[in-house]
């Protein structure tokens, strides 16, 4: 079969036969009076754990390099971000450095000047070669980033079969798939939301804005022109009321000494971007 349309098939599975089928299981389980406590919690966790793995593992360890730690940790938050079902971590990276490359112009993968559900989900409909080794060299020269990427099947396979045998069907549709429809659906919001609704404290080459609901469902992310302001921070939120989730866990890390090279703005550099 053609690249092009087995990309796009397996696009649409991902991020909509199967978020579709999520749906109609909570909504069967929910009627029936089958969701437990437990299938709650697996939904929680699920969220919290895969969703950490995108915004601290895939995006703000391996795209923008913004801090370094340890093989086992860079390993479990790439697994971790690979069973949120967005693509292996080189092709996610790829994309993401192409975006801020072009942000909001031509040659952007999911400009918004193309509408809103275009940057939202629709551009993953379209097939877009974006060249892995000339956007995500770093990552296939990584070893431990490139054995997660290769293996991305694998993680999404334990992504859907952890919460089935912990939880059995209820939990296979609240842990694995309705998870799996609300941590996508947040990032793609990063990509469309964050781009149309918000404040825009620095000045920048592209529309970016911070959107306080996606910071919060984001785990940090919805600060989203403070990241185009200064893409290599590590913290996203940066003023005290910009909660940032993903930033705690980084600085977690760093004082617990598996984490350095942690890179931010100071204030002057905060205060002069602003300007």
């Amino acid at each position: 079969m053609d690249l092009r349309v087995t990309v796009v098939l397996r696009n649409a599975l991902f991020v909509f036969l199967l978020p579709a089928a999520g749906v109609v299981g909570a909504l069967v389980t929910l009627v029936q009076g089958r969701l437990t406590h437990v299938h709650v919690a697996l939904f929680l966790a699920g969220f919290v754990l895969t969703g950490l793995g995108i915004t601290v593992g895939y995006h703000r360890l391996l795209t923008h390099r913004s801090f370094e730690t340890h093989g086992v940790v860079k390993a479990v938050l790439l697994i971790l971000g690979s069973m949120a079902v967005q693509g292996p971590v080189a092709g996610w990276v790829a994309n993401h450095v192409k975006h801020h490359a072009y942000s909001d112009r031509d040659g952007d993968p999911h400009s918004p000047r193309e509408g809103l559900l275009h940057a939202h989900w629709g551009w993953l409909l379209r097939f877009s070669d974006v060249p892995v080794e000339r956007y995500a060299a770093t990552v296939r020269r990584d070893r431990v980033a490139a054995w997660v990427s290769d293996t991305f099947v694998l993680w999404v396979i334990a992504g859907y079969a952890i919460p089935f045998l912990v939880g059995g069907w209820e939990g296979l549709i609240w842990g694995g798939l309705v998870r799996q429809i609300v941590v996508q659906n947040v990032t793609f919001s990063v990509n469309s939301v964050c781009h149309r609704w918000g404040q825009r404290p620095f000045p920048t080459n592209d529309q970016s804005k911070n959107n306080w609901i996606v910071g919060l469902l984001g785990l940090g992310e919805g600060w989203h022109n403070n990241h185009h302001a200064f893409p290599t921070s590590a913290y996203h939120g940066l003023r005290w009321w910009e909660l940032d989730l993903s930033g705690y866990l980084i600085r977690f890390l760093d004082a617990a000494g598996v984490a350095w090279n942690v890179r931010r703005p100071n204030r002057l550099e905060i205060l002069r971007r602003a300007s």
